[in-house]
């Protein structure tokens, strides 16, 4: 997979399933500009994508504020010319049972993760129908599909993602755009190390493939949607799951 003379933007890059993806397209050969409101930890993956031989740029940015989006999107205008490749992967999570869920809580978790989405695919499509090349993934959850309690806002949000994908790869899909989604499982990252070891052994036996998945399973698969071998590919949620769920 080249992605040789590409440029990406992949927001909630500081760490984690974010920082994996980013030097994955690095990898690939992609430019990046990564996206982050954690700018310290974000300039430190610029300088690994920069040793790589690749050339990037780290944003302070917070997706949630349409503003701060389309600053980002000038800036990297700016200095790359062009933006071929999105992924929405910035996503927090509130949880609670829904009973107990503070109002604010639900709203700043769709905020983020939704409307995020939404403000990032709309400041870059533009460029994309102009130039008649674009892939945009976007990052969802396995939970989105199979549920959880006690995740309500965070599963509302991420099922609203995969909507969102497929309702954009139809409108863009003309203009050799593809729009898809990836629906990870359990994941080690440091959201989840701090996971009681009953939980972890718990999550384990929901998984056939017997161990939780790395945020490299993840990347690879979003270097995948993002590359030439997948240019007939939209509308689609990839599952990087384990086998947990089974659509």
């Amino acid at each position: 997979m080249n992605l040789a003379g590409r440029v990406a933007l992949v927001t909630g890059a500081a760490q984690g399933i974010g920082r994996a993806i980013a030097l994955a397209l690095a990898e690939a050969g992609a430019d990046i500009a990564g996206g982050d409101v954690k700018l310290e930890q974000l300039q430190a993956v610029a300088k690994e994508i920069e040793a790589l031989g690749r050339k990037a740029l780290a944003l302070p940015l917070d997706v949630s504020s349409p503003d701060a989006v389309k600053a980002a999107v000038d800036k990297i205008l700016e200095v790359f010319g062009k933006i071929d490749i999105l992924v929405n992967n910035a996503g927090i999570t509130k949880d609670s049972l829904l009973m107990r869920m503070k109002p604010e809580d639900w709203d700043l978790v769709l905020r983020v993760n939704l409307n995020g989405a939404f403000h990032c695919t709309r400041a870059v499509l533009p460029g994309m129908v102009k130039q008649r090349y674009g892939r945009i993934v976007n990052i969802a959850s396995v939970v989105a599909q199979a549920g959880n309690p006690g995740q309500a806002n965070y599963i509302a949000s991420k099922a609203g993602i995969i909507g969102l994908t497929k309702a954009v790869a139809a409108e863009v899909g003309s203009r050799n755009i593809t729009v898809n989604a990836i629906a990870p499982g359990f994941i080690a990252t440091a959201m989840t190390e701090n996971l009681p070891e009953a939980v972890r052994q718990r999550m384990l036996t929901l998984i056939p493939l017997g161990r939780m998945g790395t945020d490299r399973d993840i990347a690879c698969g979003v270097r995948f949607l993002a590359s030439e071998e997948a240019s007939y590919i939209t509308g689609h949620v990839l599952n990087i799951n384990g086998g947990m769920y089974m659509a």
